[in-house]
């Protein structure tokens, strides 16, 4: 079994980014991650707890995940759309190669390859516990990406707002003007 959720679409900076978790049939994901929610819904200490435990189960090779991601300049020469669906696929390819014998769940509207069996499920990160891990793991990869991309553009405090739109990033915008890691096609 495969979830798919992505973090980061909505931000006026930074990539957008897919998490997928393969996890075996038998695997009980609610037993095995305790206290496991979608990620908007926990907060950012407990996100990191999670992912941590998610390396640890990882390490131990009780399940495989990965996070893939499109950056700014592909979202504004590509769209939104095509720059999620390109993460999709490479996150599904990466933990399932062949489409034989694997299920995947994905969060919202958000689609695998056609070659792979697929549910899609709107809420999916609120209802369904497999897709709530691929949202955490998709939303500590790019956190900390974002926090490291604050360090060498410091006058957006992204390490803050993660690129979201919040009025101290449109403050930062107005006085330096957009960055490399901007979308400008979302600052139209």
């Amino acid at each position: 079994m495969l979830g798919v959720d992505e973090a980061g679409r909505g931000p006026l900076a930074g990539p957008v980014a897919i998490g997928a978790v393969a996890v075996p049939e038998r695997f009980i994901v609610m037993r095995e991650f305790p206290g496991l929610a979608d990620s908007k819904q926990m907060t950012p200490l407990a996100r990191e707890r999670m992912f941590r435990l998610l390396q640890k189960r990882m390490r131990e090779g009780d399940l495989q995940f990965c996070v893939r991601s499109t950056g700014a300049k592909r979202i504004d020469t590509w769209g939104l759309s095509r720059a999620v669906r390109s993460a999709v696929f490479r996150a599904v390819r990466c933990l399932a190669p062949e489409s034989d014998d694997v299920s995947i769940y994905l969060d919202g509207l958000l689609k695998a390859p056609p070659e792979y069996t697929q549910q899609t499920i709107i809420g999916g990160d609120e209802t369904v516990p497999l897709i709530a891990l691929a949202s955490i793991a998709a939303k500590v990869v790019r956190d900390r990406h974002m926090r490291r991309l604050a360090k060498q553009f410091p006058e957006y405090g992204f390490e803050k707002h993660k690129g979201y739109g919040t009025e101290e990033h449109y403050r930062a915008l107005k006085k330096h003007g957009p960055c490399d890691i901007h979308r400008r096609s979302f600052l139209i």
